[in-house]
Parts: structure tokens; C-alpha cells; sequence
């Protein structure tokens, strides 16, 4: 759904100009540094990157899912690390305060999140518990006004730079599954609260995950999410279908990049006397990749389209996830051998992409997940 098609524009064109002129030529930088330089996470700030998805009233642009896809598409035209920063912002470090949260916590930290003064990281993932979420064993123990954390959790998105945690404990041990997790949020500072190292990967330099460990971790229940027990679960999944959407159109923003720049690689480069672009086996892996991004581009569209509309998308987000990010890694790869031997040197932007990409297939659930969702809704829809 687009609310006023002249101010999105005018957003999407700043975000297209952002881009083109700040963020893609401080990606070697980013690349080299591991870091984000701190004069472009201000005009991120400035030009309310944290806040695209957070409500009006709390100080965000208030995005519907059609325009977050719009805008993930623009934003994703350069390194995956510049939108990793904003992203838990107005996903799912967010969301869960946004439709499970209390009044009163929605008031003391969504505009917070929404002008960039903090940055949210969500920690679900731990070393035994991964696609089997609802195995996890980071405890939270309720003492008088305060539950007592116990945990460790990994390969946690913004950990280094996070100011608050949206942390999945369980606090029902009896209750095995989903039923016994709750949501809490934790400030960075809390005694008990220790980052781990940075951990070194394969690609997305400038993008930092960390362990996040809590050791007799003093949370007052009053940032319980919602006030309830027991729904922690059912919260992350609420703003899961929302997420999947979001990364499948960073996937089709990166692929678009990566042909962009094969396309003119292969108009510039000689061979044989001629473009390569002009041979056909090229145009071939040009022609397979433009289709795929558009099949991909209006998958999303359309399943975002539904969701504005309140449809249960569940099997259409997942659809996209899967479709999207096995479509990025095509497109990389193609994308490369057009390239020929430049394609594996750093000198061109393809080398990075290719390793940047390869996560888009494992987080937000991996592809095996999303062909278990798939699978399951259609079994369980054609026994109704």
C-alpha cells in the first residue's frame, strides 16, 4: 500500500542519490576497516534510515510494508553492512515492542530507535539453538520486580554497537517448546550483560555479530515485552513474515547492483576484437538473471501488497525468501564469471558481493526452513 505516491518518491530518489553518492564510494573503506565511517552513520540518522519502519507517533516515517520494500530495494544497491546497521532498527529489534509491546515501553524506547540515539539487536540465536528456536535455554528467573538472565546467545547482529537487546529467555522450565519463552528487553550496561569478540566472517565486513552472554543478569520485569509470560515466541514470529520480506528485497537490490555492474563490465570488456556483451552464452547469463530479479521483484510486491491488506502471508513470505536469496546467489555467480578473472580479484566490487550475498540463504531462516514452512502450510491448508 503507498500512502502518498509524490513523498515516496521523494524518498526513494534521496535514497537512490544516498547511495549512489555516499555509501557506494565508502565501501572499500567499510570492506578494509571493518567499520562504518561515524560522519555517514549521522546522515543516516539525519535522513531517518532508523526510523523508516517505526510508527508516526513515535518519532518514525511509519512505512507500509509495499514502501519498505521499495525503499530496501534503493538501499541494497550497495553494501549489505550499511543497511545490517539500520536493519534491526526497523525490524525485528523493533517490531516486537511495536505489536506486542506495553504503552509505556513503545513511549520510552521506539523514539529512541527511530532517531538512531539507540541501536536494537535481537537476540534469539544461541550455540545449540538455531533453525530449532524454540529449543533455546538462556533462563530468565523472576526475584521479587526483577528476572534473573542466564544465557548465552550467538551470532547476534549489531551486538558491539547495540543499546538494547530484545532477548528470548525462557521462563517457564516445566514448559518445553515455545509455550515456556518470553521477550524481554535489556540495556547494555546491565551488570551481567558481556559482548563477546567481534566474530570474523566470511563476508559483510562492517557488519558486526558477536556472542551476547548474560551471567545472573538483574532485568526489572517491568521490560517484560508486553507484561505477559509465555508469548516471547509468538512474538518473534508475528514480525517474522515482515522480515523475511525485507531481506528477500535486499536480495533483489544486491542482485540488480551485481548485473549492473556485469552488464557494464561486459559492454566495456574486449575480446576477440568485439564487447563481450555481444557474445551470446554472455547475454544468456544476462538475460537468466534480469528475468529471475523481476520474478523476484514481483513476488515480493505482491506478497508485501497482501500483507498491507491484513492476509495471513506466511507461505508467500517464505516463498519469497526462498526464491529471492537462492535467486542472489545465482546472480553473484553469474555475475562473476562474466567478470572472468577480475571477477575474483578485490580490485571489482563482484568479489565482495559474492561473499556478501552467501548469508542472504541462512539468516531470517535458512532455505532448508522456508521449504519446511512452505511444505507445512500447504499440507496443513489442504486438510482443512
Amino acid at each position: 500500500m503507498i500512502r502518498d505516491q509524490e513523498t515516496l518518491n521523494v524518498l526513494l530518489d534521496t535514497l537512490s542519490r544516498f547511495v549512489r553518492e555516499r555509501l557506494v564510494p565508502a565501501e572499500n573503506e567499510v570492506a578494509e576497516t571493518d567499520e562504518i565511517p561515524a560522519d555517514i552513520v549521522a546522515e543516516m540518522r539525519d535522513i531517518g534510515l532508523f526510523g523508516l519502519c517505526v510508527p508516526e507517533e513515535y518519532g518514525g516515517l511509519g512505512l507500509t510494508m509495499e514502501e519498505e520494500v521499495l525503499a530496501a530495494f534503493e538501499i541494497a544497491k550497495t553494501s549489505p553492512a550499511f543497511r545490517s546497521l539500520i536493519g534491526t532498527n526497523n525490524g525485528i529489534g523493533s517490531q516486537g515492542l511495536i505489536v506486542d509491546g506495553t504503552e509505556e515501553q513503545k513511549r520510552h524506547y521506539l523514539p529512541k530507535l527511530a532517531s538512531g540515539e539507540l541501536i536494537a539487536s535481537f537476540a534469539l540465536t544461541e550455540p545449540g539453538s538455531g533453525s530449532d528456536a524454540a529449543s533455546l535455554r538462556t533462563s530468565a528467573r523472576r526475584d521479587g520486580d526483577f528476572y534473573v538472565v542466564n544465557g548465552t546467545k550467538r551470532f547476534i547482529t549489531n551486538a558491539p554497537e547495540a543499546g538494547i537487546f530484545t532477548v528470548m529467555a525462557r521462563t517457564n522450565p516445566d514448559v518445553k517448546g515455545a509455550g515456556g519463552i518470553s521477550a524481554f528487553i535489556v540495556e547494555k550496561g546491565t551488570p551481567g550483560v558481556h559482548i563477546g569478540k567481534r566474530d570474523k566472517k566470511m563476508g559483510q565486513k562492517g557488519a558486526h555479530t558477536a556472542d551476547v552472554i548474560f551471567e545472573n543478569c538483574r532485568v526489572p520485569a517491568a521490560n517484560l515485552i508486553g507484561g505477559k509470560e509465555g508469548v516471547g515466541f509468538k512474538t518473534a514470529m508475528k514480525v517474522l513474515d515482515k522480515g523475511r520480506l525485507h531481506i528477500s528485497a535486499i536480495c533483489v537490490g544486491a542482485a540488480e547492483r551485481m548485473l549492473e555492474d556485469a552488464l557494464r563490465y561486459a559492454i566495456e570488456r574486449q575480446q576477440f576484437g568485439q564487447p563481450i556483451a555481444e557474445f551470446q552464452l554472455i547475454q544468456a547469463m544476462l538475460a537468466d538473471s534480469k528475468a529471475e530479479i523481476y520474478a523476484a521483484r514481483s513476488m515480493i510486491l505482491d506478497a508485501a501488497r497482501r500483507r498491507d491488506n491484513k492476509e495471513d502471508i506466511s507461505t508467500e513470505a517464505s516463498c519469497c525468501k526462498l526464491f529471492a536469496s537462492e535467486m542472489c546467489g545465482r546472480v553473484a555467480d553469474r555475475a562473476v564469471q562474466i567478470h572472468g578473472g577480475a571477477g575474483y580479484v578485490s580490485e571489482y566490487a563482484i568479489e565482495r558481493f559474492y561473499r556478501d550475498v552467501r548469508l542472504f540463504r541462512i539468516y531470517e531462516g535458512t532455505t532448508q526452513i522456508q521449504q519446511l514452512v512452505i511444505a507445512r502450510n500447504m499440507i496443513r491448508n489442504a486438510q482443512v
